[in-house]
């Protein structure tokens, strides 16, 4: 079963149904839903999703989305060995570097982003959400 990471921009776009970019999220999701893949997110993407979702939304809302996102997410790694590597990358935004090892320590076969260009130097590929569900049709 493939192993996809998701990076915060594309939990935030389907927990906080972000116009333009909630639908390629949801079909991700809808693949999860049905163990066509198995999806991954980081413990600092959940932190700063239920950030963003409770500036604009009730808390327990927020809370309740992440509930419900958690039961079809696997967390990954990020432990000591990811900080080093990160702090030691040449990716230019460290949090990037973080989710981008924790990928890689979690074995994601790919990531899903809608910063791809954030991920240049990356050892598996790296796609937006349009993309990815394209590769699938195929």
């Amino acid at each position: 079963m493939q192993r996809i990471f998701l990076d915060t921009n594309i939990v935030i776009d389907f927990l906080g149904e972000r116009d333009g970019f909630y639908e390629p999220a949801a079909k991700i999701m809808t693949l999860a839903d049905h163990k066509k893949i198995k999806i991954f997110t980081s413990p600092s993407s959940i932190s700063n999703t239920y950030y963003l979702l409770s500036k604009y939304e009730n808390t327990k809302i927020a809370m309740e989305k992440i509930r419900k996102f958690k039961v079809l997410c696997a967390i990954s790694l990020m432990d000591d060995e990811v900080v080093e590597k990160a702090i030691n990358s040449d990716f230019k935004d460290f949090e990037d570097a973080m989710q981008y090892f924790s990928a890689i320590a979690s074995h994601c076969d790919l990531i899903v982003t809608r910063n791809e260009k954030d991920f240049k130097n990356a050892m598996i590929p790296v796609m937006n959400g349009e993309s990815y569900l394209e590769t699938i049709k195929k």
